[in-house]
Formats: C-alpha cells, sequence, structure tokens
C-alpha cells in the first residue's frame, strides 16, 4: 500500500460526509421553506417536516466505510392546532393544522450539518495538502 491510499480513502469518506450533510442542508431549508404551508381545504394536511437518517456503507473493494443518506423520511409528530376561523384549511372549529415544524430544531440542525460539513472540508484539504507533501518527498524535494 503506497502512502497515497490512505490519505485518498479519507478524501472519499469526508466526500461522502458532505454529500450527506448537502442533502441534510437542502430538507432543513425545505423545512424552513414550507414552516407555514397548511393544507388548501377544510381538514386536509400541512407541510409534514421532512427528516434524514444516515447509514454506514461499506465500499468492499478498498475497505472504507462512507456515510450515505439512507432515507429522507416524514417526522409523524403531530401537527399543531391553531384557532384561524377564516383559514380555508379551518376546521368546522375554526381550527387549522398547521406544519409540525419547529424553528429551533431546525436552526439546530442547520448548525450541525454546517459544521460536519466544514468539517469534512477540512479533512478534504489537509488530505490533498498531505498528498502533494509526499510527492514532494518522494521526488527529493524539501
Amino acid at each position: 500500500m503506497s502512502g497515497i491510499e490512505p490519505l485518498s480513502a479519507a478524501a472519499r469518506i469526508a466526500a461522502s460526509g458532505m454529500a450527506a450533510q448537502s442533502l441534510r442542508l437542502r430538507v432543513v431549508a425545505e423545512n424552513i421553506a414550507n414552516a407555514e404551508t397548511t393544507g388548501k381545504t377544510a381538514g386536509a394536511a400541512p407541510y409534514a417536516r421532512k427528516t434524514v437518517s444516515f447509514a454506514n456503507v461499506l465500499e468492499e473493494e478498498s475497505g472504507v466505510t462512507r456515510v450515505e443518506v439512507d432515507k429522507v423520511g416524514r417526522d409523524t409528530a403531530p401537527f399543531p392546532l391553531e384557532f384561524q376561523p377564516g383559514h380555508p384549511a379551518a376546521d368546522a372549529q375554526g381550527y387549522v393544522k398547521m406544519p409540525n415544524v419547529n424553528m429551533l430544531v431546525e436552526m439546530a440542525d442547520m448548525r450541525e450539518a454546517t459544521r460536519s460539513y466544514e468539517a469534512n472540508l477540512q479533512v478534504i484539504r489537509q488530505s490533498r495538502d498531505m498528498g502533494n507533501l509526499l510527492v514532494d518527498l518522494l521526488r527529493g524535494g524539501s
């Protein structure tokens, strides 16, 4: 095994983490954008918050374990009710089902996904830099 292979594996692992966190950020953005999206008719379900699940995937040929998005699901938390009798989606009692999106949770998820993305990006940068140093050493440079 050459010295470059572990660096390449580290970069592949980090790239898979970046891809997974990028999708997570898109889902968070969609949740935030739809935080007030109700149904169109009385009793209709509003937007349901989306969730992201991850899974470890083993690359058998290289022995590297990467992260991938396992699934994008729906949050099963109940929809809060708001009293809005004039709303088109209000039921007979005047209550509208609101999305089960909690902005504090979404902001925390966004912060965590951003930090994870940045950490994986730093791993790729350091792998590249170490690979360049290794090539310079092999050439006999200083």
